[in-house]
Parts: C-alpha cells; structure tokens; sequence
C-alpha cells in the first residue's frame, strides 16, 4: 500500500546503520581476508560483487558500482577468483557480518525485535520491483539465511543496494558522474574532497581534473566549493534517490512499518554508537 508520507529517508536512517556493517566493521573483512585474499579492497570487490558470480568482468562491475574511478574494479576483479569462489566469499562475508553484528548489538542480538525486524524488512526488501537494478536483481537470487542476526543484515542489504541502484539513476538524470558523485557529496557537507575518503586517494592530477570539470558546468565555484547550483543539484539527486526507494516499504501496513521503525530504532541506535554516522 502507498503511506500518506514518504517513508525512504526516514527508512534509510535506520537500515543504513546496519548495511554498513561489511564496510565499517573488522569481521568481514577478516572472514574474507583468511580466503587469501591480498588487502581490504580484495575483500571489498570479492564480497560484494560475488552475487554476480566469476564470469562477471570488471567493466560491468564498475558500471554497477559506478562510482569508482576508472581501473580501480579491475585491479581486484577478476583475479580475487584465483583466489577463493563467489560462493566462499558470499558464505565468509555474511559469517563475518553476523559476528560483527552479535558484538555491537550485545545482549540485543538475541532480543525478538532482531527476528520481528528482519522478517518485516525481508518483507519490504523481496517485494519490489527489480528491473533496473542489477545488484539489488542478483542479492535477491540468493538463498534467505535462516539466522534472524543474518536475516536482518540480508534484508539490510537488499534495502541499501535496492536504494544504491536507484541513487545510482538519479545521478545519470542529473548527469553527474562517478567520481563527481563523491566530490559532490563531500562538498555538500563542507569537507575538501582531496579528505574524502573514497577520492582522496587519486593523484591530486585526476581529481583536480574532476573538480575543474564540476566547476566549468557551475557546480563548483571559484573558491572550491558547491555554488547554489551545485547545492540544487545534490539535493534533486536525493530528492530523486528518495523516491525512487519508496517502493519496497508499499509492501508493509501502517501498523507494520511503525513496528519495524520501533524495533530499528532500538537496533540502529546500537550501530550508530561504534560508526562514524
């Protein structure tokens, strides 16, 4: 059923703590490093393009992914397949992501508002509709664990990557590329690019070459900052990446999504106190 107000950001507020787990915490990346793989970005491009299985090569991966510069995919994908399978990768990545889960949330981990919320989040995440979107398509071909800790980090999971497809739309509408998608938002919350994280690694050559690309089409002023059409232009894209996530929680009644903003609030609360939200 369509809620009489949107309910995606606020949704986001709260699943976003938990599908950040394989990338804040240490246990995923343990699972998947003890495969043999050579560094955390192994890690990285092993767990979660696995759903695509070995034969997928990088230049889709990183149409998928599309916000990382060019080349990086490719110096992981596809050799971490020499080294382990998509299949051990899926199987250590939700190993690890259930361990980190059962530390921070403590005693909580075995509350019943873990199994109620993955169950009514599974609800949501398997109901909508997949086409145009290619990552959220391949998790929802996966087997559903059956350990509600597990439960509730696979529907996250869906939930967020189902949203990443959709961000990933409304940045093509605004014509906004990959690695502009980070200058972008790292200017709108008034941190200097070459600070931020997923960029600030690129020879200061390449990004400046981003920014001066930004800062010719207006987003990006001459004191290196977002200029009000580059603010405009961020907010449309969330605008847009809000609507476009609306669908999954249509699945769920008004009496439903209170219960399972209810059982995340408490949940979340317990991600957002180790992550850096």
């Amino acid at each position: 059923m369509s809620h009489p107000e949107p309910v995606a950001r606020r949704m986001y507020d709260l699943v976003e703590p938990i599908g950040l787990v394989p990338y804040f915490a240490d246990e995923p990346d343990e699972a998947l490093m003890s495969l043999g793989l050579r560094n955390p970005w192994d890690a990285y491009f092993a767990g979660r393009a696995a759903p695509f299985g070995r034969t997928a090569p990088p230049e889709v991966v990183h149409a998928v992914f599309y916000n990382f510069a060019p080349g990086e995919v490719a110096r992981h994908l596809p050799q971490v397949w020499d080294r382990t399978t998509p299949e051990a990768a899926l199987a250590a990545r939700e190993r690890g992501c259930v361990a980190a889960m059962r530390r921070i949330l403590g005693a909580l981990a075995d509350d019943p508002a873990v199994a109620r919320a993955g169950n009514l989040l599974l609800t949501a995440a398997t109901s909508a509709p997949a086409e145009g979107r290619a990552l959220y398509a391949a998790l929802r071909a996966l087997p559903v664990p059956k350990d509600p800790v597990a439960r509730l980090w696979h529907a996250a999971t869906l939930l967020r990557e189902h949203r990443g497809d959709g961000h990933t739309v409304a940045l093509l509408t605004e014509g906004v590329g990959g690695t502009e998608a980070h200058v972008l938002h790292a200017l709108s919350v008034d941190m200097p690019a070459k600070e931020f994280g997923r960029v600030g690694h690129l020879p200061a050559a390449q990004l400046n070459a981003v920014i001066d690309g930004m800062r010719a089409r207006g987003l990006v002023g001459t004191d290196g900052w977002l200029t009000a059409a580059g603010r405009a232009t961020k907010a449309r894209v969330e605008a847009l990446t809000d609507r476009l996530a609306e669908a999954p929680y249509n699945a769920l009644s008004p009496s439903e999504l209170n219960r399972v903003v209810t059982d995340l609030e408490l949940l979340s609360a317990a991600f957002r106190k180790v992550f850096p939200l």
